[in-house]
């Protein structure tokens, strides 16, 4: 349907394929999150239900990417116009890509930045706290060196990846279903009314979040998501007790982030 009125659709066809939007760093706001005289949908909004792919994050504009603020938040993008207002869905998957700095090699041994480390501070302080404070798995990639594609480590392959995502899925539907939310399917879009009831912790997991949150100064937002990041691992990991190995898998996910914009 969101396609439709963006009149994306061939011939009238309908798919059955989740989409993947990946806009150029140069979308204006009303590119990504709809607007003009008609109002139509923007990339937010036709990523409904599948990913929205931001590659070079930082080198969107910092307006492009603050207005991303209340669709992660809600799941929905309001266009509000003089004469009309505009709802449109944007349930989606945000995936973010970054060099660590703007000449891209910060961190790698044998570079150093001509601007030296204000090159990577100023870079990342392109994304504002609260926007990284939405993303709930932040993850520093080192470089691919020649020696990892020539002889290449062996790894798991993606279809037994695909099942145990699958059945962690199935178990989500079925704990929300058991109370009463037949709506919602992903621990993401559990309300934080309901977060804590699902996500019951051992004594030790609850020992270790209450002193991360501390010491970290997590704010409201950041504890909730912490918690249904690690419902999730407990669920991949077939576990109803969320256990403080998960927890402070969730809680690095976190401060990775946190050390990237501090530039550490």
């Amino acid at each position: 349907m969101v396609h439709s009125i963006a009149g994306q659709l061939s011939g009238g066809k309908l798919t059955d394929q989740r989409p993947f939007r990946a806009p150029h760093h140069s979308a204006t706001m009303a590119a990504m999150v709809g607007g003009g005289v008609k109002a139509k949908p923007g990339e937010v909004s036709m990523a409904h239900k599948g990913v929205l792919f931001l590659d070079e994050f930082p080198e969107f504009s910092p307006q492009v990417l603050d207005s991303l603020r209340q669709p992660l938040e809600t799941s929905n993008c309001i266009i509000a116009r003089a004469n009309h207002r505009v709802n449109y869905p944007a349930d989606i998957q945000l995936i973010a890509a970054m060099n660590p700095c703007r000449c891209g090699m910060a961190g790698e041994p044998g570079h150093t930045c001509a601007r030296g480390h204000r090159c990577k501070a100023d870079y990342q302080a392109r994304i504002s706290g609260p926007l990284l404070d939405r993303i709930d798995l932040r993850i520093d990639v080192p470089a691919v060196t020649a020696m990892d594609l020539i002889q290449p480590k062996p790894s798991e392959p993606s279809a037994n990846v695909a099942k145990r995502v699958l059945h962690a899925r199935e178990m989500q539907i079925e704990r929300y279903r058991a109370l009463g939310h037949p709506e919602i399917t992903l621990n993401a879009r559990c309300p934080t009314s309901e977060i804590e009831q699902v996500a019951k912790m051992d004594q030790e997991g609850s020992a270790l979040l209450n002193e991360a949150a501390q010491k970290m100064l997590f704010s409201a937002r950041a504890y909730h998501r912490v918690l249904k990041v690690a419902r999730t691992l407990a669920d991949l990991d077939h576990s109803a007790i969320i256990k403080r190995i998960h927890l402070a898998e969730a809680i690095t996910y976190r401060i990775a982030g946190e050390r990237l914009m501090e530039g550490a």
